[in-house]
């Protein structure tokens, strides 16, 4: 183990002495926030990342683990939606004064449940909009705009977001996704860093097979 320490999910702060880059889990305290494990991001706290999330929608927004999230990242949430149906889209019963109660939720454009999957690494200052599905080894490139779901490991970048390219050829994609690195042990992981970080994709598809 690296400086004879082991890596734990549970640590706020895994570089000693910086602050700026926070394992996000166990800072989480809203229950409609779920993360995995050894997700991080490039600040020192993570909800204020998490704009217009209000219990009444019942949204959740689901992080796997090992997700790379950059500084200004934004996820907004349902509670950003105003009311389209209608002539206007301007929320009179949120503000102090005005006759009109809440809208049925049937008449909101609500998009359920975000949720970014596993090893998703998402660039700076990137908006992440309600509802959106990421994939797997997914890549948002800084400052894109995502609307859309986004296939596993696949390149995103722009506003709207769009996909730029796939990591990786179908073949070694199906292996990755079978393999799900990520849920392995601590120390069967440490074992094959030498395969996930490889740049030759012949042999780690080689080696993937072979450990199916």
């Amino acid at each position: 183990m690296k400086n004879n320490k082991r890596p734990d999910p549970d640590v706020i702060h895994p570089i000693s002495g910086y602050e700026k880059e926070i394992y996000v889990k166990p800072t989480i305290k809203r229950s409609n926030i779920i993360v995995g494990d050894f997700t991080y991001i490039a600040d020192s706290e993570f909800e204020s990342h998490v704009t217009h999330h209000y219990e009444w929608n019942e949204d959740k927004l689901i992080i796997g683990k090992f997700c790379q999230i950059a500084a200004g990242v934004e996820f907004i949430m349902n509670g950003a939606n105003h009311q389209m149906n209608g002539v206007s889209t301007f929320p009179f019963y949120t503000l102090e004064g005005w006759d009109m109660e809440p809208p049925a939720q049937a008449d909101l454009p609500l998009k359920g449940d975000t949720v970014i999957g596993n090893d998703v690494w998402i660039g700076q200052n990137a908006v992440i909009l309600p509802g959106v599905y990421i994939g797997d080894g997914a890549i948002i490139g800084a400052n894109s705009v995502v609307g859309s779901n986004v296939d596993p490991y696949t390149i995103m970048v722009g506003n709207p977001a769009k996909e730029l390219r796939k990591r990786f050829n179908d073949e070694l994609i199906d292996l990755l996704l079978k393999f799900r690195w990520w849920d392995r042990s601590i120390d069967e992981i440490n074992a094959l860093i030498p395969i996930l970080t490889c740049s030759d994709l012949d042999k780690v598809r080689k080696e993937l097979q072979s450990l199916l």
